[in-house]
This record gives C-alpha cells, structure tokens and sequence, in this order.
C-alpha cells in the first residue's frame, strides 16, 4: 500500500492510541479520527494551533514519518526526521565521512547529468527548444568541473518561463510555485535517505553552514523538473495563489506513477530507489543512481 500524506490545515490535536495515529479537531472535540501510523509518509501542520504528544513523536520516528512545519506564510519551514532509521546506518555514516573526492565527484556527475536530461525532457514534452540541453548534458565531466549545470540552468529558465523570468528563491511568481514544491521534494528526499541509511546533512556537494540536508539538496537535483511541470501548468492556467488547490497539486504529485527504467512507479517510490542506489553507491556496488525520467508525453 502506498504511503500517505496527510495535511492539517486547521486547529488539531494529534496523539496516540492503540498505536495508532489519534487525530483529535480541536474545533470539534467529538470529530476522532484513528489512522495507522506505518501507513504515513510524511504529516505536514499548516496550523500555529495544532499540538503533538511526545508519545506520538516517537511513534512516528519509530516509522520513519517526517514532520513538517509551516510558518506564518504557510510555507514548510523546519521538519522532525528519525535518528536512526536503518540497522546499516552506522556503517552508512562510516561510507560517506570516508568517501574520497573522485567518488563525490563521479556521483556530482551523475546527478547533473540526470538533472539536465529530464529539463531536456521537460521541455520536449511542451514542444519547445531542447537540443542544446542535451548536448549539455553529454558533456558534464566529472565533478561538473565545466558548469554544465548553470548553462543548462539559464537556458532552461528562459525557454520555460520566458526570457524575463529569473529563477530566485525571493523573486517573483512563479517562483513561490517551485519553493513550496521544492520544499516538499527536499523533505521527501531527506526522508528517503534516512530510510536508506544515509545521513542528510552529507553533501557530496552542496556546502553550507546553514544547510541541515545538504545531501538531500544534492540527490533530489534530477526530480525538480517534475515540480516544474506543475508549477508550469499553474502557471498557464494563471494560478496566481499558493491557495489549497495549488497545494494539493504538488502534494499529489508524490503519488503520481512516472517512468522509471520500464516501469511507472510512483514517484515517493522512486525516491526510495533513488536512495538505495545512492548507498550502493558509497559501497562501490553501482557507479550509477538510478533516478526517474520525465514523460515527454505528460
């Protein structure tokens, strides 16, 4: 069964019992509703007045549930996340601190080079310019000494928004769009990591002081195209609002069936496979992350 993610936008107690998730609408006092906690995925609260129990905090680190909070603009904002959520964590851990440059830097080139081919793809499914990305993305060499990444970036931006559109985290609509999508896939990347074994704020090479998942930041690079699609289809319909129903869409994205390999898998699935691939890795067992490809037909 696939996971769930739940959203609480209104005042709510959330609590345990029978081991079980307790949900408890503070509006409404006799409004109880029970879910099973291995079922969840990820529990995001968009209200300053919902409540958890610590009993029900470690339940859910217990299963892995990532928790994420919104700020007074209802934009994620901080996340709880499980400590130790693999039995191989340790040794895990032990692979990323040791891992030599060349290693982080095959694993760079990878991520760039699946990065600039699903824009490439993203683009080609809107019948728009796309030949120069992938030629970009044949000549990303190890480490993206060359910066293929930023060429491919700029080009990408102009062809899909328009040659006035700066992608910037304060900049304009759309980009309220793709933070409050790239703030849910960084969450689901980091939970994913967690639950291969591998610690998030390992970057191979994203570096900041002020960075908690550093290598979430990394490894979710080839999944942004997919938030952009959504975004782009806001954006035409002339979405303007971050409202629930823009909401929702990037929400449902995670359950969407993609192409990966040949199969559809969906996509929080895909980030699981991602992931392992990932810490085969870091064991020497893969010299490729298997990561998903845009539908051109989407």
């Amino acid at each position: 069964m696939p996971k769930q993610t739940l959203v609480f936008e209104s005042p709510v107690q959330l609590s345990v019992q029978n081991s079980m998730l307790k949900i408890t609408y503070k509006d409404d006092p006799d409004n109880v509703t029970l879910r099973a906690i291995e079922d969840i995925a990820i529990i995001l609260i968009d209200n300053h007045s919902a409540s958890l129990t610590t009993p029900l905090i470690g339940k859910l680190a217990e299963q892995n549930v990532a928790v994420i909070f919104c700020n007074e603009r209802h934009m994620p904002s901080s996340m709880l996340m499980n400590l130790d959520a693999n039995t191989l964590q340790e040794k895990y851990f032990r692979l990323q601190l040791d891992a030599p440059l060349p290693l982080k830097k095959q694993m760079w080139k990878n991520v760039v080079e699946a990065k600039i081919k699903n824009q490439a793809l993203h683009l080609k499914s809107l019948g728009k310019k796309h030949d120069r990305l992938l030629k970009y993305a044949t000549g990303v060499l190890s480490g993206d000494s060359s910066n293929r990444e930023g060429l491919a970036a700029q080009y990408y931006w102009r062809e899909l928004f328009g040659k006035e559109f700066i992608r910037d985290r304060f900049g304009e609509h759309p980009n309220d769009f793709l933070n409050y999508g790239y703030t849910l896939l960084r969450a689901a990347t980091a939970r994913a990591l967690m639950a291969s074994g591998l610690l998030p704020s390992l970057g191979i090479f994203h570096r900041n002081y002020y960075d908690a998942f550093p290598l979430a930041d990394d490894i979710m690079e080839p999944y942004r195209p997919f938030i952009d699609q959504i975004a782009y289809k806001l954006h035409a319909a002339k979405k303007k609002k971050l409202d629930k129903e823009v909401k929702a869409s990037f929400l449902e994205l995670f359950y969407t069936n993609i192409p990966f390999g040949e199969q559809m898998v969906q996509l929080g699935t895909c980030l699981t496979y991602t992931t392992a691939s990932v810490a085969k890795f870091f064991m020497g067992e893969t010299k490729n992350i298997a990561y998903p490809r845009v539908a051109c037909g989407s």
